[in-house]
């Protein structure tokens, strides 16, 4: 009899713990913005097959956070608008060609890695979280009535003459980062976004922007106002402007940028510093005068990937799109969606 109940006890542990060890759920996978911020460059990009379908690309859903809709467009009427909002039609066409070759690796690399970023969209329309967008009505009422036409004919064929053509490392999409001025140069990403090193994104000269003057700018605050931006995150900031380097720039960047900078008893990043103080870009200067702290900003925007001034400049002294997108960004490729 006791041979049996161990049997049957045996049979019972069988029946019902083995099936429930195979089945037990595994852990959630970490989202992408926990990658980046807890493994190295190496470990955040997803493993993806080399097959792009473009047809599964070829319809973006656009969110618009203002009215909170979803608009489903053809990827190439999307960028239309991309193009239109986030590069002046002013700028000659080849640098056009170049953003529209970014923005669509931009808006594909997104689909890939953030899908989750936007619940029931792929992209949308705020240029804090994802690019720029301007529907073409918007877009003509915003230009001259003489050269709206024109213009937007302009962007079309820049859009259309690069046609399902991104940029691509080791045959994967980049993450296509963009801004509007580098002053010069441009920075690596390991010194941006808590240093995750995109082999593809490093530092870059470039020569003509120093005539985009617009670009530059200076911030002029009282010692007072300097105290009360840096104390919306620091409470406990204290600076004692009656000391000789009560400010003061500890480490740059390899690009000329600021990494680290003191004000008083704390030491924050340059880009910490850019936000808190609306400077810009990571690129400053200061100087005390009195009652007044003056910074002076060269440049607009993070200064990582393509610079769209010095793509205009760039196609001003006769390159193409393709040598600018590869001035840019290390060791890519141009490639056809289709072929990857």
């Amino acid at each position: 009899m006791k041979k049996i109940l161990i049997y049957f006890g045996g049979f019972l542990m069988l029946f019902f713990i083995i099936p429930a060890i195979c089945t037990i759920t595994p852990s959630k996978e970490p989202t992408q913005e926990t990658l980046s911020t807890e493994v190295s460059d190496e470990d955040t990009e997803p493993e993806t097959s080399n097959q792009y379908d473009y047809e599964k690309y070829k319809t973006i859903k656009l969110l618009h956070p203002e009215t909170a809709q979803i608009e489903e467009l053809n990827i190439d009427e999307y960028l239309y608008g991309v193009v239109a909002s986030e590069m002046p039609a002013s700028f000659e066409l080849e640098a056009l060609k170049a953003q529209a070759v970014v923005a669509r690796t931009y808006t594909i690399y997104q689909t890939i890695h953030n899908s989750v970023k936007h619940e029931n969209a792929d992209m949308c329309d705020d240029f804090n979280c994802c690019q720029a967008w301007i529907s073409k009505d918007e877009r003509l009422a915003k230009w001259e009535q003489t050269e709206a036409e024109s213009n937007w004919n302009k962007i079309v064929q820049a859009v259309d003459s690069t046609k399902g053509k991104i940029v691509t490392y080791e045959g994967q999409p980049i993450n296509a980062f963009f801004h509007a001025n580098s002053g010069g140069i441009t920075e690596s990403s390991l010194n941006i976004w808590g240093g995750i090193d995109y082999p593809y994104l490093k530092s870059v000269e470039t020569t003509g922007e120093e005539g985009y003057t617009q670009y530059s700018s200076q911030v002029i605050l009282t010692h007072q106002e300097l105290i009360d931006k840096i104390r919306t995150k620091y409470e406990d900031c204290e600076i004692d402007f009656a000391q000789e380097n009560c400010i003061q720039i500890l480490e740059y960047t390899t690009s000329g940028r600021i990494k680290t900078i003191k004000f008083g008893n704390k030491e924050i990043a340059g880009t910490e510093a850019r936000t808190l103080l609306g400077l810009k870009s990571t690129n400053f200067t200061f100087a005390i005068d009195g009652k007044n702290i003056t910074f002076v900003v060269t440049g607009y925007g993070h200064g990582v990937g393509m610079s769209q001034t010095g793509a205009d400049a760039l196609a001003k002294l006769g390159s193409n799109y393709e040598t600018i997108v590869k001035h840019f960004y290390t060791n890519v490729e141009i490639t056809e969606v289709n072929s990857l």
